[in-house]
């Protein structure tokens, strides 16, 4: 079936974070100002209808009127093994799948069973908040190997930076993000097994955040690291339903863990999870049914991004952002217009009410940056850029 992204679908009075989180929005100091006409474009949800054999599977689930504790079928390991394998050309056994309610609780987990208090972890900033509170949050130190950006945009890994951390003996875990979020970089082969091999001879464990994977541009490969490392007995590898198929609010991600050893410590440091039977019909209904809807999808985003491009090119030239190779997300750079990252936030947030989300927050290296996630419906994204437009109009170039 055809799915039409540009229906606007009111999310106000739906328990939405987006739409319905004001005390919690504020709560986490993203703006001051949050009211009924703020348009919120500010986390990695979608404002888009989700695939119709999702819909009906979870209908299928309500009529049976019964939501009790619930079983993973072969069905559902079989989805996931299939999904991986015809998208990523990606074989996994069923017994290396262990299920979390969340990636961040994934992450958690991981840092708890496999480091102790002290330890340091590598990130590479500019990234995603979360992975410094799980870092920070259980008593670990922030270890950071900072991407590179050239003059065109392009972040790209300090390897030589990258291996003097790793050596360090007291780093004893890296988090990869990829696709990178938030700066859309698609890590290809040569980079993720450069990288695999250096911590696997260093010791350093992997923990691989790979939930954007199924959200790359026309020609682009996303390809997981334990596919590809040499070794991957020392990589952990997290993937999701929730970013590709809109689904955060069914908490379900599965962490793919090959090493008998790694994979019953981290269960052990978990405990027994259980999905509800909502996210279970979900997961087998998008993995077996969902590719059609996912291609139009990933050709809508496309659109979005390329009328961002060119708006900001033409509304806002000093506004500077690069297509990302991965995810829904833009990076956008507003350096050029030299004012103070106050002032930008000031304009944007307070004044034109659009609740995006201030580059700082992702490290010191997103200082004038604004990130935009873009998978909302068209017209909605024109009003935001028309609103901000509009605010920056004193100081952008005609």
């Amino acid at each position: 079936m055809n799915y039409n992204f540009d229906e606007m679908i009111n999310r106000r009075g739906t328990y939405s974070l987006k739409w319905d989180g004001e005390e919690l929005i504020k709560q986490f100091g993203l703006t001051e100002r949050y009211d009924e006409d703020t348009i919120p474009l500010f986390t990695a949800d979608m404002d888009l209808p989700v695939p119709q054999p999702l819909v009906d599977a979870l209908h299928k689930t309500v009529d049976h009127r019964i939501y009790g504790y619930s079983v993973f079928p072969e069905e559902y390991f079989n989805a996931i093994q299939t999904w991986m394998k015809k998208r990523h050309d990606w074989t996994i056994e069923k017994e290396h799948i262990v299920y979390s309610p969340g990636t961040i609780h994934a992450l958690n987990i991981a840092v708890k069973a496999f480091t102790n208090a002290e330890d340091g972890i590598m990130i590479q900033r500019p990234v995603y908040p979360p992975f410094t509170s799980v870092i920070e949050g259980n008593n670990r130190h922030v270890v950071n190997n900072a991407l590179t950006k050239d003059d065109a945009g392009y972040y790209s890994i300090d390897f030589e930076d990258f291996e003097t951390k790793a050596k360090d003996d007291n780093t004893k875990m890296f988090i990869l993000c990829n696709p990178h979020n938030p700066t859309g970089r698609n890590f290809n082969e040569k980079e993720l097994q450069k990288m695999a091999a250096i911590c696997h001879e260093h010791n350093v464990l992997i923990v691989a955040d790979e939930i954007h994977g199924d959200l790359l541009r026309r020609g682009e490969k996303f390809v997981p690291m334990a596919k590809v490392a040499a070794h991957n007995d020392h990589i952990i590898t997290c993937t999701a339903i929730n970013k590709t198929f809109n689904v955060a609010g069914l908490h379900c991600t599965n962490v793919v863990i090959s090493d008998e050893e790694l994979r019953t410590k981290f269960s052990t440091e978990m405990g027994m999870q259980l999905a509800s039977p909502f996210a279970i019909a979900a997961l087998i209904a998008v993995y077996t049914e969902g590719e059609d809807w996912l291609e139009q999808l990933k050709d809508y985003v496309d659109g979005t991004m390329t009328y961002i491009k060119e708006f900001l090119a033409e509304k806002m030239p000093q506004v500077k952002v690069e297509i990302p190779e991965g995810t829904y997300i833009m990076w956008l750079d507003f350096s050029e217009y030299g004012i103070s990252a106050k002032e930008i936030h000031d304009r944007i947030y307070n004044k034109a009410n659009v609740l995006l989300e201030d580059g700082d927050m992702f490290g010191e290296e997103g200082e004038f940056y604004q990130r935009i996630c873009t998978p909302s419906p068209r017209p909605l994204i024109q009003e935001a850029l028309e609103r901000i437009a509009k605010e920056f109009e004193d100081i952008s170039k005609k």
